[in-house]
């Protein structure tokens, strides 16, 4: 009935617009045949229409439609925008035959695919031809030539592959070509330096290779040069040093090798140079002090070597220097501290020795400094942060020594200070009320003294503080330290700190407490209970006191829980096993008694885990007597309470079983079918029927909450799932059902449909026949399987946050919602139930519609944001054969290299393991999807697009520049 209507519905549009294409006039008559082409979800086309009796033979009716303009006369079209729009669709071309006379055609910002329509290219007066943001596919076709008085071209962000078109250096009055961000291939064409009037140029983020032509240096008029994000063979021509217009150039992620040409220094208008992430040897050219205008330089992540050219110093416009990731050696040169606009000094993990300039700050607004990974020695410059911009000073892991300048306490602007891994010492002279935005303070592997400072809780935005192996500090805990109310992560581990442990207070946000290796005593609080994202808890070798608090066992997020090396006594308590997520309990070494409880989770912790309690018993310790084994040392009590505990599981069984045959009778006729491509045509009763195929439940019964495998009548198999609804709530349910239905894709399990009454629904899925990534984690996996998995788990998701309208967040991606089917591909399951199970609870179709409407931006952005975390926590879970788990934090407290050394370990890559670079690359990929502040972590559109990149066979796009790192 549904397709009946449909149908009916289509034959009506058709008729009305072939009546009113009857009376219109040549202009209106092909918009509305392109309408007729295109799908316009948002209806932003509603106006084009025709009214009845309209005799449009001088005037153009559609003159006055949206993204139409005409002539003052409103007789000819001149001007078509239809960016921004939402539209879909393929066009065939064919209505642009009309537009003679169009100047401009914007069709940018949408989705429209197939092939580019080569009627476009008999519009002979455009000048403005813009398809930049959609699908298009296939070659570029031929005939662009006649677009003979085009000034604008922007195809930026298609999929057109092929080689680039040699025509587009015939066009003489082009002066705008961007073809970045498709899959275009292939060597920049030598013609390429013929254009007569190019300005702008940007063949970034495809599959380029070659050489770099040496005829690009006879473009004379070119400002402005982005050719970077391919995979080119050679080094970069001398001969670029020759386009004396050029202001920005960036040949980035390009595979460039041998030195940088000096003639560069020629491009003396040039105010930008990106040249990171290659593999260029050699040192800096000290003729690039002659380069007088430059504003940015970056050219890090490369192979060079040498210093820093004492001649920078003649660069008083530079604000950018970015070395970093390179082999270069030497002293800072002084003269860098006298640069007036410096801003950010990024040249961490190199060879650089000797102290930083006295003057380093002084003499401009620093903002971000980050020398870290090299040699230094000194101290901090006692200047760096008095131009009072400075928020990020990243020193960690080189020698410095002496005490921390009591100045960096009057640095206001600073967010992130990371000292960690150096010899300084003395007090912490850190005055947190005058550092309202710090949120990050990594102070350990140092030597300080004198305590944690006592004003840490007028810290508001701190969320990472760690001065763990500072042994000489001392001291007490903080008292409303818990207090602080975006606190993540407090490590204070070989501190020698005594005192107790703190009450604490609301402490949401905290999920990690690393405190071994001190003093400590007394009672663990039972006021723990109210760190719900408590994680991970380390109190090892203390000498805490007391029962082991039961309302520990209420953390539901809690992973790791370290007491060991304690005294603390009393049974340990059964309800520790209930834990979902508890990978390591460690209670060995202190006076614990009783038996362990029986849960397998207790087993699984192996005997390390509960030795040296002489008066503890049970597996995998020595046997407990009888009695002990079965009641833990009560036994009458233990015994009744069984039975009655018996007594009540038989009772609620039979009135179970009752309340099912009753509910499944009286809601008998009152069952919904949604069905989407995939399923066959059957009722709701056909469905209800199959439960007892079920296999994962008692015959006849419906499945539980838990996934179940279901055989249907037509012999199908598929997956169910169980969600409890409220009445109220059906309408905006099925609605997001039916959006969910729709979201096809070859890394999405497919939703096959929906069967429901108003208490109760059953979604079904494809059955996927090879079990899950959480099951075969552990198995060996050579980098390619490695890689293809997690590229197909991006690709899901970015289908999921990219192509459906409105986006849906996955909401729960973890590794066992990742399945596999018969031929190992990789699907995603589950996505969007999370949020489907809120609307069922909820009495209103708010949350649905709103979120339709887009007034809950932000709250859909954290919701997407959240998944881009957990991919990149998936991506190291693949990497390390599930060695690392919820390890996002982890990976963003510890210096690359170091997390890289143990990725290799894994997956036993040499140091010349011609896929070092790949797993180099994904790793930064997890770092990047990890990062505390969502935003700064890239989109799943941008992620496939840094996963793409390769040097030989992946598709290289546009990478985020490493001056964006944290």
């Amino acid at each position: 009935m549904e397709i009946f209507h449909y149908f009916c519905f289509k034959v009506c549009v058709a008729f009305t617009f072939f009546s009113l294409v009857f009376a219109s006039d040549p202009y209106s008559e092909a918009l509305l045949s392109l309408k007729s082409e295109l799908i316009d979800d948002d209806n932003s086309l509603e106006d084009w229409l025709v009214p009845h009796g309209v005799n449009s033979s001088v005037e153009v009716h559609a003159c006055s439609w949206s993204g139409v303009k005409c002539n003052k006369d409103s007789t000819v079209v001149v001007g078509l925008d239809l960016s921004l729009k939402n539209l879909g669709g393929i066009l065939s071309g064919e209505q642009f035959n009309v537009f003679t006379e169009l100047v401009d055609l914007n069709l940018s910002y949408n989705s429209l695919s197939g092939q580019l329509p080569v009627h476009l290219f008999n519009l002979s007066n455009l000048r403005s031809f813009d398809i930049s943001r959609n699908n298009f596919s296939g070659q570029f076709p031929d005939g662009v030539f006649g677009l003979q008085k085009l000034v604008v071209l922007d195809a930026f962000s298609n999929s057109f592959s092929g080689p680039l078109p040699v025509d587009f250096s015939k066009l003489e009055f082009l002066k705008v070509l961007n073809l970045a961000g498709s899959y275009f291939s292939g060597p920049i064409p030598s013609e390429y330096g013929t254009f007569k009037s190019l300005e702008f140029v940007h063949l970034a983020g495809n599959s380029l290779s070659g050489n770099i032509p040496p005829e690009l240096g006879k473009l004379k008029t070119v400002s402005h040069m982005e050719i970077g994000y391919n995979s080119y063979h050679g080094g970069i021509p001398w001969q670029l040093g020759n386009m004396s217009e050029l202001e920005y150039l960036d040949i980035a992620g390009a595979n460039l090798s041998g030195t940088i040409p000096k003639q560069l220094s020629n491009l003396t208008k040039l105010h930008s140079l990106f040249l990171f992430r290659n593999q260029l040897t050699g040192s800096v050219p000290d003729e690039f002090s002659e380069l007088l205008s430059l504003l940015s330089l970056d050219l890090s992540d490369n192979r060079l070597s040498g210093p820093i050219p004492d001649s920078f110093a003649e660069l008083k416009n530079l604000r950018l220097l970015s070395l970093m990731y390179n082999e270069m050696n030497g002293t800072v040169p002084r003269g860098i501290a006298m640069l007036p606009a410096l801003e950010t000094l990024l040249i961490w993990n190199n060879f650089f020795s000797g102290s930083l300039p006295e003057d380093l700050g002084k003499n401009s607004k620093l903002n971000w400094v980050d020398v870290s990974t090299n040699n230094f020695v000194g101290s901090i410059p006692l200047d760096i942060c008095a131009g009072g911009v400075l928020f990020k000073l990243m020193l960690f892991s080189n020698n410095f020594t002496g005490s921390l300048s009591p100045s960096i306490s009057n640095c206001s602007s600073l967010v992130r200070l990371r000292i960690e891994d150096n010899s300084f010492s003395g007090e912490i002279p850190l005055k947190f009320d005058k550092l309202p935005g710090i949120t990050y303070v990594d102070l350990s592997n140092n030597k300080f003294t004198g305590g944690i400072p006592s004003d840490l809780p007028h810290a508001s935005s701190l969320q990472y503080f760690n001065v763990s192996h500072n042994p000489g500090l001392g001291g007490v805990i903080p008292e409303q330290l818990w207090s602080l109310p975006l606190l993540q992560n407090f490590s204070a581990s070989d501190c020698n700190i005594s005192g107790n442990f703190p009450a604490t207070g609301s402490c949401n946000s905290v999920s990690v407490i690393e405190l071994r290796m001190n003093n400590l005593a007394g009672n663990v609080p039972t006021s723990i209970s109210r760190c719900s994202s408590l994680a991970k808890m380390d109190l090892a070798n203390n000498q805490f006191t007391g029962n082991i608090p039961e309302e520990i066992a209420g953390l539901t997020e809690l992973s790791v829980l370290d007491l060991s090396h304690n005294n603390f006594t009393g049974p340990l308590s059964a309800k520790f096993g209930d834990f979902s997520r508890l990978k390591l309990l460690n209670v060995s070494f202190n006076n614990i008694s009783g038996s362990i409880p029986s849960n397998n989770l207790f087993k699984l912790m192996g005997k390390s885990a509960y030795e040296g309690n002489p008066n503890l018993c049970g597996a995998p310790l020595r046997p407990c007597s009888t009695s002990m084994a079965i009641f833990g040392g009560r036994g009458i009590w233990k015994l009744i309470w069984v039975l009655l505990l018996c007594s009540g599981v038989v009772v609620f069984l039979v009135a179970s079983t009752l309340g099912i045959f009753y509910i499944r009778r009286e809601g008998k006729g009152q069952w919904n079918m949604i069905s989407f491509n995939g399923l066959p045509r059957f009722t709701a009763n056909d469905v209800l029927k199959s439960f007892s195929s079920t296999e994962t439940i008692p015959a006849g019964s419906p499945p539980s909450a838990s996934t179940s495998k279901v055989v249907l009548p037509t012999g199908i198999t598929v997956s169910m799932k169980k969600i409890e609804l409220e009445g109220k709530g059906i309408k905006t349910v099925s609605e997001f059902v039916t959006q969910l239905g729709y979201a096809r894709h070859k890394n999405l399990v497919r939703v096959l449909g929906f069967c429901h009454n108003k208490l109760v629904g059953y979604l079904l899925y494809d059955y996927s026949s090879n079990g899950n990534l959480a099951e075969k984690n552990s198995m060996k996996k050579d980098w390619t399987v490695k890689y293809k998995l997690i590229v197909g788990i991006a690709r899901g998701l970015c289908f999921l946050h990219h192509e459906c309208s409105p986006a849906i967040p996955h909401g729960d991606l973890k590794s066992s919602s990742i399945l596999f089917d018969e031929n190992m591909e990789v699907h995603l399951a589950e996505f969007g139930f999370k949020y489907l199970a809120e609307m069922a609870k909820s009495s209103s179709s708010e949350t649905f519609s709103i979120r339709e409407a887009g007034e809950l931006n932000t709250s859909l952005k954290e919701e997407l944001y959240a998944d881009i975390y957990s991919f990149g926590e998936i991506i190291l879970e693949v990497l390390t054969n599930g060695r690392l788990t919820n390890a996002g934090e982890t990976v963003q407290n510890k210096p690359l290299e170091v997390i890289l050394r143990e990725v290799f370990a894994d997956n036993e890559v040499s140091s010349t393991n011609s896929m070092k670079e790949e797993i180099r690359l994904v790793v930064e990929v997890a770092v990047r999807c990890t990062r505390s502040r969502p935003s700064e972590r890239p989109s799943m559109e941008e992620t496939v697009k840094l996963l793409s990149w390769s040097k030989s066979q992946r598709n290289q796009t546009e990478l985020m520049k490493p001056n964006q790192y944290t």
